[in-house]
């Protein structure tokens, strides 16, 4: 191996008892490429090269912190730190160097400290305690609006009225069923991530009808670099739409698919009404590893229904559902991230990425039961596995942290932030247009 800041061969495992090489970070920089991937974790640096691959959460959401600091990440997304340590320990080929700083570029070295202390603070507070009832109030009243929807069309019959009433409760109990899956994706609720991973196989398979492993492949990407383009799928949605930086992009390469101009029109056409009906579905074709949880959803819906409507109809009532259903999801989940910043990469830390792509909702009864709690946007991406009724204790925490720093913890009325989303829209297809007629 050369010495720090001198490119050595490729590095094998540290020897047990042997002194640590050390790295600095020039030589971390060049390892980000396909094949060749090494991050740093508590000072301590880690070739992931050929265990990405292997790695639970998938290998791209690993290798999106190749040549970064990803302490952070570490320590948000895993359960049992020391028994994750025991998968790092054959990765380990050296350290930084004692002089080279913890983080890579101009990071806020105080407010990763002071992150950390209020993460410590969190623990100590047992903010990352689940409260049983909490949670089984929530599978409860999912499944009492399963019975009711259903019952409404026995007692009933299949008139307009009553379809479109349980369509309506249906859509709510699907949405419900979202919040709680996701939920148990972060390990938010039970201690032994087994437990979690069962249970949401359940909920995401025998209620929704789809795939957790595609949802947690797609979904702890976007935890891991929110709108950032190609790491994160909620923002890589060119060229149907333009967000943040693209805009201009588009508009200088002349590019034109669409008419982006009037893209927070046809977004009423395509965004809310076919997320979840047309895009995720064939998105789970190929997740297919919780093949026979989804089929007992469809079976299940299917057989429950079919003897009222018919095959035509019972097909038409899956259809409003899951339309009804994908509004809510586009809406409540987007409120919180379009309007903010979106581009490429900053490599930017923990706290300042998460902060710069969220913002929050004002709280409510009626609010925090809506958006399945993700109205604290900010607490929950700082936080995944918190289970979410304690985002509103750790909420204070946050702010005073934000202040400290000088770092915007936004806050918005539920309407606001609803009409923020067409307006961000507006705003991109209007920079696009400018930079595509005068660039």
């Amino acid at each position: 191996m050369g010495g720090v800041g001198e490119p050595g061969p490729r590095e094998g495992p540290a020897q047990p008892g042997a002194p640590l090489p050390t790295f600095c970070w020039e030589q971390i920089r060049a390892h980000d490429q396909p094949g060749d991937k090494w991050l740093v974790i508590e000072r301590r640096v880690y070739d992931i090269s050929r265990w990405a691959q292997r790695h639970p959460g998938g290998s791209r959401l690993i290798g999106h912190h190749g040549a970064e600091d990803a302490t952070d990440a570490f320590r948000a997304f895993h359960q049992d730190l020391n028994f994750v340590r025991k998968f790092l320990q054959p990765l380990l080929i050296g350290e930084l160097a004692p002089e080279e700083p913890s983080q890579d570029g101009p990071l806020n070295a105080q407010l990763v400290e002071d992150f950390r202390a209020l993460h410590q603070a969190a623990e100590d507070m047992k903010l990352f305690d689940a409260s049983p009832t909490f949670f089984a109030f929530l599978l409860g009243h999912i499944l009492a609006m399963e019975v009711l929807a259903w019952l409404l069309i026995y007692l009933l019959g299949p008139g307009w009225v009553p379809s479109a009433l349980a369509a309506f409760i249906l859509a709510i109990s699907q949405a419900q069923s979202w919040c709680l899956q996701h939920d148990l994706g972060h390990a938010s609720i039970f201690k032994k991530s087994w437990w979690n991973h069962v249970a949401q196989k359940f909920v995401m398979g025998q209620l929704k009808g789809f795939s957790a492993h595609w949802w947690n492949f797609r979904h702890f990407q976007h935890h891991a670099k929110p709108n950032i383009f190609h790491k994160d799928p909620d923002v890589t949605v060119a060229p149907v739409f333009l967000l943040g930086e693209s805009s201009v992009e588009y508009g200088k390469k002349k590019r034109r698919y669409l008419p982006y101009n009037q893209q927070h029109l046809y977004f009423f056409l395509i965004g809310p009404p076919l997320l979840t009906l047309v895009n995720f579905e064939v998105e789970n074709l190929a997740y297919m590893l919780d093949l026979l949880w989804a089929a007992s959803f469809y079976a299940r819906f299917f057989l429950s229904y079919l003897p009222f409507y018919g095959v035509p109809g019972v097909l038409l009532f899956f259809v409003a559902v899951r339309v009804l259903e994908s509004h809510w999801f586009v809406w409540i989940t987007q409120m919180n991230h379009i309007p903010k910043e979106i581009g490429h990469e900053k490599h930017r830390d923990w706290v300042s990425s998460q902060l710069a792509a969220t913002c929050n909702v004002e709280p409510s009864l009626f609010t925090n039961w809506f958006s399945g709690h993700l109205n604290f946007q900010i607490e929950h991406h700082l936080f995944p596995r918190m289970p979410r009724h304690n985002y509103s204790r750790v909420a204070p925490l946050v702010k005073s942290l934000c202040a400290k720093h000088g770092l915007s913890y936004e806050v918005k009325p539920f309407l606001t932030a609803l009409v923020d989303i067409v307006r961000s829209l507006k705003k991109s297809g209007d920079i696009w247009l400018d930079a595509y007629l005068h660039q």
